[in-house]
């Protein structure tokens, strides 16, 4: 087990800075200094000790990438040329020579080009021409020691250079570092790529130090996509393939979705697999998810899996079974553990710990060292999920939703120190590109756990973008992330970040097809229009609620008929159209560079949920979808004294008077007494795919709310008013108290007294008992949205 490590990155740069870095980092290229390497002429020599498909591959991906950026092909040759001409030498450690010419490898056995996958990088500069070493521990050792050349280099068009010579060493703190890539329907983009996309994406990854691909080669009831290149049969041997040419172990995600019982579909599945295992040229891991999906005992799937092991090893004698024990019950749980106690299977080489699975560090104390523990984090998504955002503003969870474009490199820092050291390492749960950035932290974190967040962005920046604007373009990833942080109307970075990547939009052009560059510019845009909007319909709301807060009898239809004209302004007076343009240019750009499907009617998702964030770009924040509803039902009541009282309970919902109190349950900005999170973002509705019409604050809820308050007068009295779904158990000061009213029928109401008793201190603390509901999806579990405390 690894031992625990600090996040030692530096802390993001304040939102209100990042202007500075515009003046102060746009400019043109470094000149040549006299510390610095040129490699504009060079060429590239491998040791003939190097076998193949690396020999060939290291030395292609270093040619070929360099070419792209500057323009410069550098030759790959045979043999040690004339004196004078620059050669990128690569290695192993174990080579005394190359070529006749002695390597500069250290010989302490310690050092990291000796350690499993590690390398050392070391330029060595004299007057017969200057040699840049990359000396690898073995073949993926010198794939990323290529790697780390390439994220390192000055390239641009006529230049390829570093900064300053290397000596540089390092090996990998964890040995699985890996991402799922799956090609089906439910992929917001790999199911649109060809295998050059994936051949470029997986190579790409490897230069980030990732050493794992994970595939999902079978589907149960999964229709093809309409974005399919190749079918998947035919794609899942390809990724094997390319998992072989750069070294790259491949894992498969094979769930059971039938009963294990069935022997007729049992049969058919250990076939199906087999038919897999024998036209893979390389697979070396089975991960077996044990209930999501799937819904199999444990004594029933460890049999399955045992006989899945001898037709494995068949045709891939070093390959390894794996299990997550995710939906498992405590019984089910306690049998997996009662049975390796008992069976002590040699076929099963670990646990995979993921979205639904036991603590990991209770997994990882009782499973028997023998077995190793992996991680499959989800970085993919940013609510109802593992790790949901923290104060997620509602405005950005009803628009971006669940699958959006979500660089989270400091949040996901802490998340990795937290959870790795009880395992061997991570293959990722991703299902687009949008997560790009979260791959590259988690590889490089998964190297390095020391690493500094901001360089680990540099590095990307400059790989992708260019060492010219590597730092600005770390500084506005990082920017990206604050955006998400805190009520949405109150964060004015939201413009900096903004102002400051449309400026650097127009200084770099060159970049305009770059689909990194276009996701991280479409966030940016798209965040600043979300504010706008959420900003001006707030607005709208009040001032339509004015209205109906003057409303007498004889003006009821006039009201209504004018707070609906104000909040409606949203739609018939829409702002920001050139940035709103603007966003859809974008997507629609990032759907031809990369396949990315952001909008259902152009795009084709498998459902709005997975990325189609154009479908809810101009999804209502204010509830005026709601208000013309309530207003129709309101129409429909005979008696005028009733019409005007349900106006007075909307205009005053969130504004119940003197002494009197307001809570919308997890929302960021209007739960200010609210002291509970939901730890999975499964507070957060998705209802009517997206598309709800209810009141906004119905569509955030939790089960069991805690809220204090203070300052209340001790000689009123007062009563708490919930709204809801289903039961909900009040306790004030831990009194359980009896309601005077108690509907659970969906955005009904339940009322309590409050016992003059409980206020005499002038506070109180509100909370609520769990009902018993663990028979029911958590859907439709108990909802608890809006309460309020009225002095009466």
């Amino acid at each position: 087990m690894n031992q625990k490590n600090n996040v030692t990155g530096s802390s993001p740069i304040p939102v209100f800075s990042v202007l500075y870095f515009i003046s102060l980092f746009i400019g043109g290229l470094n000149p040549l200094t006299a510390q610095s390497l040129s490699f504009k002429n060079a060429v590239i020599i491998v040791s003939p000790n190097v076998t193949s498909p690396m020999k060939e591959t290291a030395a292609k991906v270093l040619s070929e990438e360099i070419s792209k950026r500057s323009g410069s092909a550098l030759p790959i040759v045979g043999a040690w040329p004339k004196s004078g001409i620059p050669v990128i030498a690569l290695a192993l450690s174990s080579d005394s020579d190359l070529s006749g010419k002695p390597t500069p490898a250290k010989k302490d056995q310690n050092s990291p080009e000796f350690k499993t996958e590690g390398y050392r990088i070391l330029t060595d500069v004299s007057e017969k021409g200057n040699v840049t070493w990359i000396i690898g521990a073995d073949a993926r050792g010198l794939l990323f020691g290529a790697g780390w050349l390439l994220r390192n280099l000055r390239m641009a068009a006529g230049t390829v250079q570093l900064d300053e010579k290397a000596d540089f060493a390092s090996s990998p703190a964890y040995p699985i570092r890996g991402h799922q890539l799956g090609y089906r329907t439910t992929a917001n983009t790999y199911d649109a790529w060809s295998t050059a996309q994936f051949d470029q994406y997986i190579r790409e990854l490897a230069i980030f130090g990732t050493n794992a691909i994970e595939g999902i080669p079978f589907q149960e009831g999964e229709a093809p996509s309409p974005h399919f290149k190749i079918p998947s049969a035919e794609m899942r041997i390809r990724m094997s393939e390319m998992c072989q040419k750069y070294d790259m172990d491949y894992w498969v995600w094979t769930p059971a979705t039938f009963d294990l019982k069935n022997n007729e579909k049992r049969q058919a599945e250990l076939e199906m697999h087999e038919e897999f295992y024998k036209k893979a040229p390389r697979l070396d891991h089975i991960f077996f998810p044990g209930g999501d999906p799937g819904d199999n005992h444990p004594s029933n799937v460890m049999p399955f899996l045992k006989e899945l092991q001898s037709r494995l090893v068949k045709y891939h004698p070093n390959a390894k079974m794996w299990i997550s024990l995710q939906g498992f019950s405590v019984e089910q749980i306690d049998y997996f553990y009662q049975y390796l106690a008992k069976e002590k299977p040699l076929w099963l080489e670990g646990v995979v710990s993921g979205p639904g699975s036991p603590p990991m560090a209770e997994t990882r104390y009782r499973l028997a060292k023998q077995y190793k523990h992996r991680e499959y984090p989800d970085i993919t998504h940013q609510i109802r999920c593992e790790f949901p955002v923290e104060k997620f503003d509602q405005a950005y969870a009803l628009t971006l939703g669940r699958e959006s474009v979500n660089p989270r490199p400091y949040a996901y820092a802490k998340i990795h120190e937290k959870y790795a050291p009880f395992t061997d390492g991570f293959v990722s749960y991703s299902d687009g590109s949008h997560d790009d950035v979260n791959k590259v932290l988690w590889s490089m974190r998964g190297w390095d756990t020391q690493k500094n967040i901001h360089e680990i962005l540099k590095e990307y920046a400059s790989f992708f973008f260019g060492k010219n604007i590597d730092q600005e373009a770390a500084s506005g990833i990082e920017a990206l992330e604050q955006n998400w942080k805190g009520p949405l109307a109150e964060n004015g970075g939201v413009e900096a970040t903004f102002s400051f990547w449309k400026t650097l939009e127009t200084a770099n052009p060159k970049l305009k097809d770059n689909w990194r560059w276009q996701m991280l510019l479409m966030r940016a845009y798209y965040d600043e229009y979300t504010r706008l909007r959420l900003i001006n319909e707030q607005e709208l709301e009040k001032q339509a609620n004015e209205i109906l807060a003057k409303a007498d009898l004889q003006t009821i239809d006039e009201s209504m008929e004018a707070a609906l004209a104000t909040v409606n302004k949203a739609d018939t007076q829409p702002i920001a159209k050139t940035i709103r343009k603007h966003i859809e240019d974008l997507t629609d750009a990032l759907y031809i560079s990369i396949g990315l499907q952001t909008s259902t009617a152009k795009h084709q998702p498998r459902n709005p949920e997975r990325g189609a964030v154009m479908d809810f770009v101009d999804y209502p924040l204010n509830n005026r979808w709601w208000m013309a509803d309530k207003f129709e039902e309101i129409k429909k009541i005979k008696e005028p004294i009733e019409q005007l009282a349900q106006l007075k309970k909307i205009s005053s919902w969130e504004n119940p008077g003197p002494g009197s109190y307001y809570d919308d349950i997890s929302s960021v900005s209007k739960g200010p007494r609210v002291k509970t999170i939901s730890d999975d973002a499964t507070d957060v509705a998705w209802w009517d795919s997206g598309k709800s019409r209810k009141r906004l604050s119905s569509q955030l809820f939790q089960r069991e709310p805690a809220l204090d308050y203070e300052n209340l007068d001790p000689n009123a009295r007062y009563m708490i008013r919930v709204a809801g779904f289903g039961e909900a158990l009040l306790r004030v000061d831990g009194k359980r108290l009896s309601p005077v009213l108690y509907n659970k029928e969906q955005d009904s109401f339940k009322e309590w007294i409050v016992p003059l008793s409980l206020t005499q201190d002038g506070k109180i603390s509100v909370t609520f008992d769990g009902p018993e509901e663990s028979d029911l999806n958590w859907r439709k579990n108990s909802k608890i949205s809006d309460i309020w405390l009225l002095k009466q």
